[in-house]
């Protein structure tokens, strides 16, 4: 029986991967790094532990890595943040699976900062009192670390939890954690990329997937 859903954030509850891909896109450029933009955004989903080093390298990332995180998180807060907006029906959507007595957790390596934000832009403060960020976790998605982490915080074992994200990196990271995932396309990864790392059900978005909440695996499991 599914006692919990470890919720995806970006890309799944709020609509932000584009505002971090250009986030990323002109502060890798600042630093010598003129990538193509879909080249950039295509890593989204990662934590930036991971998304760095596989944009521009190993050696790169171990001489101004840091510099380049830290810079694009301020990038990102002083003129991205604000415009993230949520994705129709998910503050509804989580309302749903509360009521259907099961635990909500947001299983997110976004900063501890944005997170927040992202909560009072889609108006879930309230729903949410579960939540993990970058700080509890090693090694971010497609590491399993995240999910093993909001396992622990919601007290189920794999088996009892589903996981909601958009990205191949979600799937592979709640694969290795034992945990089935559900897809949601309004993150702009392709299905066939979502099916092929493992989703078991894909969605359009929150709405699609609370319009179907009966036929799915949150409510049959």
């Amino acid at each position: 029986m599914i006692k919990a859903v470890l919720f995806d954030v970006d890309g799944t509850l709020v609509d932000s991967v584009d505002l971090h891909a250009r986030s990323w896109h002109e502060t890798l450029k600042k630093f010598g790094h003129d990538l193509p933009y879909e080249q950039v955004r295509s890593q989204i989903g990662k934590g930036s532990d991971l998304l760095v080093p596989a944009l521009i390298g190993e050696d790169a990332d171990k001489r101004n890595g840091d510099e380049i995180r830290d810079a694009r998180h301020t990038l990102f807060k002083d003129q991205y943040l604000d415009q993230v907006k949520p994705f129709q029906k998910t503050r509804d959507l989580i309302q749903a699976v509360l009521d259907d007595g099961k635990k909500v957790v947001l299983a997110s390596s976004a900063k501890a900062d944005e997170l927040e934000a992202y909560k009072k832009a889609a108006g879930i403060e309230d729903l949410i009192d579960k939540a993990t960020s970058s700080d509890d976790a090693e090694k971010s998605k497609p590491y399993p670390d995240i999910f093993q982490a909001a396992l622990k915080q919601a007290g189920v074992r794999p088996d009892e939890a589903v996981v909601i994200g958009d990205t191949p990196y979600d799937a592979e990271a709640a694969g290795k954690a034992g945990i089935p995932v559900l897809g949601v396309l309004c993150g702009g990864f392709p299905e066939a990329d979502l099916r092929e790392a493992g989703a078991r059900e894909i969605y359009r978005d929150p709405a699609d997937l609370l319009a179907r909440y009966q036929d799915s695996l949150i409510a049959k499991g």
